[in-house]
């Protein structure tokens, strides 16, 4: 199956699940199961998703198994973009071409529906009767490295950082990436670990994968804050321009664009040869490493 095809055929199955498991609902809390999904369900690349899947299948795992993993990540990606989105944060107006979480629905509910999100995605992260062969151990292991990878040493460690830097004309390269290892990185890393870890890959893959996601990570942070510049809003389904407006310093306003440019190559380059010991059977991941370079959105 070729490139395209296969991404596709994640796609489908990820929002296949998605749209079982966000049902509508009658209820009286119906409003925020309804922004709930209507934040699940808005699209975009389904990155994190589509990479517990491809990590499965690489390994051999049960699609199952990271199917389960696939969406829970997800839903807290999807937590974390209401909240992103919200006044007090960076005060977007779209996202993925569609009126952000608070301005469809108000901004508490907006709020209780990022809560919601990742509340369910630990729900259904612990549910094991959903696992057909992930041991009780390996989702203790699972649940564990994605609540960290979440968490303050994770994704909501790098918003802290990045919030107390911004306007800040001290911030250094290290400190950017210190960041960004963080606030994208991490959920991109669990998404590839906490699969393998589901489908029994040994201390050496889960090494690989490690250095392949972290690279990964900080290629596809560069790429944002390039889109972020040069990007077209229509084609983005959010402004352009944000990051300048928040007085945020990013890859681009350090380096300079060539420079940014450059860096995310060379860090692609560093996430593909670290798949060298999977052979052919990682040729989808490689495909999506230059995919996600050369992306446009």
């Amino acid at each position: 199956m070729d490139f395209e095809r296969k991404i596709k055929y994640y796609h489908d199955m990820i929002n296949k699940y998605l749209s079982e498991v966000f049902q509508e609902k009658d209820c009286l809390q119906k409003s925020v199961y309804d922004a709930m999904n209507y934040s699940v369900q808005a699209g975009g690349k389904r990155i994190r998703p589509v990479l517990a899947l491809a990590v499965c299948d690489m390994l051999g795992g049960d699609i199952n198994d990271a199917m389960r993993i696939a969406v829970s990540i997800e839903c807290i990606h999807t937590y974390s973009l209401i909240h992103d989105d919200l006044p007090c944060m960076d005060n977007d107006d779209l996202r993925r071409g569609m009126p952000t979480c608070h301005k469809k629905f108000g901004e508490a509910t907006a709020l209780l529906a990022g809560d919601g999100l990742l509340t369910f995605a630990f729900e259904h992260l612990a549910d094991l009767k959903g696992y057909k062969c992930c041991s009780p151990g390996a989702v203790l292991n699972i649940i564990s490295d994605i609540a960290k990878s979440a968490g303050c040493a994770g994704m909501i460690g790098g918003q802290v950082v990045d919030l107390e830097n911004e306007g800040s004309a001290d911030i250094t390269e290290k400190i950017l990436t210190y960041m960004h290892n963080r606030k994208t990185g991490a959920l991109i890393r669990t998404s590839v670990l906490a699969s393998a870890i589901a489908a029994g890959a040994d201390d050496r893959q889960k090494k690989a994968l490690t250095q392949f996601a972290d690279a990964l990570g900080l290629a596809f942070q560069i790429q944002d804050d390039i889109l972020d510049c040069i990007g077209d809003e229509k084609t983005l389904g959010k402004p352009i321009g944000s990051d300048a407006e928040n007085e945020k310093t990013t890859y681009v306003t350090l380096l300079g664009l060539k420079a940014a440019m450059g860096k995310s190559k060379n860090l692609t380059n560093q996430a593909v040869s670290a798949l060298e010991g999977f052979g052919d059977k990682a040729e989808f991941l490689r495909e999506l490493a230059d995919y996600l370079l050369t992306r446009n959105k």
